[in-house]
C-alpha cells in the first residue's frame, strides 16, 4: 500500500512534511491565541459573548452596559438644602428683606427664585427675570448660600416663596415673608401732666417683636431732639426700645414728644410742665372761666337785638 501511496500518484513524502509544518503552525498560533486571551482576561464567557456577536453579524442584541456614574449622581454628593435657616420671616414695611436658601454639593446645578402666587421667576442664578428691581439675588463665590433680597418689601409682598435647583427631578424648598405695618408706642397716657422740676421719662418701642428697629429718633414739637454733651437729656436705647430721658423739666420742655423708630410709624405724646403751685384742676377752670364771659357777652347781644326789633 505504501509502494502504491508512493508510486501511484499519491501524496509524496514532501507534502505530508508541509502538511504537518501547517498543522504545527496552526497549533503554536491557537497557543498563542489562548496565551493571549489570558493576559487580556478575556475568559470563557466574554468568548463566547463575541463569538455570538459574529455569528449575528456583527450586531450584538444584548443591552450595551451603562455609562459611568458622575460624581453628582453619587447620593452623598447631591444637592440638598441645609435645614438650618429661618423659613417663615417677619419684616416691617419699608424694612429690606433677606430670604436665605443654602444649599450644599449644588455642584453645577442653578438655583431659581420664584412667587409662589403667579408662579413668576424672580431670579435664576444672578440674573433677574423681573422687571421689579426691588428683586435681586446675593452670592458670594464659593458659598452654600443663595439669597433672595427684597428692598422696601410692602404687605402685598407677603407670601410664600420658593427656592428651586435645577435637579431631576427639581427639588425646591418654601419660605413664607409676613410684611407688616409697624407701630410705635410710647408707654403711658398720651397727655402727660407734670410739675417743674421732675424728670420726663418716655420709652418707646414697636408693635412687631420679630423685627426690632436697630435706631430710633426722638422729635420735640417737630425738632429732633439733640442730646449728645447735654447733662439734662439723655437717650439709651437697647434691644428694640428707646427711653428718653429729661431731668428737671420747665415750662421750655412742654409740648409733643414723638418717637420715631427705623421703619415704624410714629407715635406721639403731649406733655404739660405745671409751673410751681399749679394744678391741671385749675388750667381746666381758667380755660372754662375764660369761656363763660364770652358766653354772657353773645347771650346779652342777642336779647337786645331782640328789644330792638320789638321797639320798631
Amino acid at each position: 500500500m505504501c509502494n502504491y501511496a508512493l508510486v501511484g500518484g499519491g501524496p509524496s513524502a514532501s507534502h505530508w512534511i508541509v502538511l504537518l509544518l501547517v498543522v504545527g503552525t496552526a497549533f503554536s498560533v491557537l497557543g498563542l491565541s489562548a496565551k493571549a486571551t489570558s493576559a487580556f482576561g478575556l475568559d470563557g464567557m466574554r468568548f463566547r459573548h463575541s463569538w455570538g456577536i459574529l455569528k449575528h453579524g456583527g450586531l450584538s442584541r444584548e443591552q450595551p452596559p451603562s455609562r459611568p456614574e458622575q460624581i453628582w449622581d453619587n447620593p452623598l454628593l447631591r444637592p440638598a438644602f441645609d435645614n438650618t435657616t429661618r423659613t417663615n420671616i417677619v419684616t416691617s414695611t419699608g424694612r429690606v428683606a433677606y430670604l436665605h436658601c443654602r444649599v450644599n454639593h449644588l455642584g453645577n446645578r442653578v438655583v431659581t427664585w420664584l412667587r409662589k402666587r403667579d408662579a413668576h421667576v424672580l431670579t435664576v442664578g444672578l440674573f433677574s427675570y423681573t422687571t421689579d428691581q426691588r428683586f435681586t439675588a446675593l452670592h458670594s463665590e464659593g458659598s452654600p448660600d443663595w439669597v433672595l433680597k427684597i428692598t422696601s418689601p410692602q404687605p402685598r409682598d407677603s407670601g410664600t416663596y420658593e427656592c428651586q435647583v435645577s435637579t431631576e427631578p427639581k427639588i425646591s424648598k418654601s419660605f413664607i415673608l409676613n410684611v407688616v405695618e409697624s407701630l410705635a408706642m410710647i408707654e403711658g397716657s398720651s397727655d402727660i401732666h407734670m410739675s417743674a422740676g421732675n424728670t420726663l421719662n418716655l420709652t418707646c418701642s414697636t408693635t412687631v417683636p420679630a423685627d426690632l428697629p436697630s435706631y430710633f429718633y426722638w422729635y420735640h414739637n417737630g425738632e429732633v431732639v439733640q442730646y449728645s454733651g447735654k447733662k439734662d437729656v439723655a437717650v439709651h436705647t437697647r434691644d428694640g426700645r428707646s427711653r428718653l430721658v429729661v431731668v428737671d423739666v420747665g415750662p421750655q420742655h412742654s409740648g409733643n414728644y414723638t418717637c420715631a423708630p427705623e421703619n415704624a410709624v410714629p407715635a406721639t405724646v403731649t406733655v404739660y410742665v405745671l409751673r410751681a403751685g399749679e394744678h391741671p384742676a385749675a388750667m381746666q377752670r381758667g380755660e372754662s372761666s375764660t369761656a363763660v364771659p364770652r358766653t354772657s357777652f353773645l347771650l346779652l347781644l342777642a336779647i337786645c337785638s331782640a328789644f330792638i326789633v320789638l321797639a320798631r
